[in-house]
Formats: structure tokens, sequence, C-alpha cells
């Protein structure tokens, strides 16, 4: 093989190696940063698992919003309709945050409490985001499906 081949055999290499690096280090970057979307009854269930950083999407339940006095914290308790979490924020909610409404609160579980790192919230009491009312129909079809009528039950008369 002459020199000229050669030096381009390995420019070609090269760039094939400097492109997968940025490929693997783009996958990384982004794996970390992908925050799944799961309703209070998957989080109940384990399917968020225990350390995973997500999203929790849901109603915020009428009458469980707190602010704690002198602080900026905030505890109140995310619906799906079946299911209840209560989540804790520290900061300075939207000002379209308040209770009936959609929210989507994105942090980790500790315990068994959710902690929000950060919150959206909707302006319009009949609008719930796309995805969120999505999962709730999802998980209420599950719900459903799951549940075992008397007819289906004769012993549980």
């Amino acid at each position: 093989m002459n020199p000229i081949r050669r030096r381009r055999l390995l420019w070609v290499l090269a760039l094939v190696v400097a492109a997968s690096i940025a490929a693997v280090l783009v996958a990384m970057a982004l794996q970390r940063n992908i925050a799944y979307l799961y309703t209070p009854v998957e989080v109940l269930r384990g399917e968020a698992g225990a350390h995973a950083r997500f999203r929790l999407g849901g109603m915020v339940a009428k009458g469980s919003f707190q602010r704690m006095p002198g602080t900026l914290d905030a505890r109140f308790r995310v619906t799906d309709g079946d299911a209840e979490l209560p989540v804790l924020y520290s900061g300075i909610l939207p000002d379209l945050f308040r209770e009936n409404q959609a929210v989507v609160a994105t942090g980790r579980m500790q315990g068994a409490e959710f902690v929000a790192e950060e919150i959206l919230a909707k302006h319009d009491e009949t609008y719930m985001p796309k995805e969120v009312a999505d999962k709730m129909g999802q998980a209420h079809q599950k719900h459903d499906v799951e549940a075992p009528t008397p007819a289906s039950n004769p012993g549980a008369r």
C-alpha cells in the first residue's frame, strides 16, 4: 500500500473513531436528562424505580396544598383519580399552580414522598396536558380491567 492511501485510511479511521466517541457522549448526556412521565398509581406500583429521576403527572388533589410557614416549602398530593402521592417542593410555585389543576412535577422519590425539583402548571381547569391525560386514561383502563366485578367473583358476596 502506498503512503498516500495509508495516510487517507488513517484519517478515515480517526474520523470514524471521533464520530463514534461523540455519538456515545451525546447518547449518555441525553439518557441522563430523560425524565419519563408516570402517574401516582404507576409510581406506587414501583414502575418508576426507586432512585430514578422522573416526571409525575396528574391533578393537585383538592384540600391537599399546604405552605410551610416562613419557608418556600410546599406540600401537596397529586392524584390520577385512582391513587394519590404526596409531593414536597421547595421553591417558588408557578402563578398558575392551584388545587384541582393539572400539574407535572420533575424529581425523585425519597421514601414514600416525591421530592420535586421543578413544577409545571397549566392555566385552565378544563385543560390537561395530552401526555398526562393519556397516562391517566390508561391507568383507569388498567384499573377497570384488573378490578374484579361481583359477577365475575361469585365468592365475594
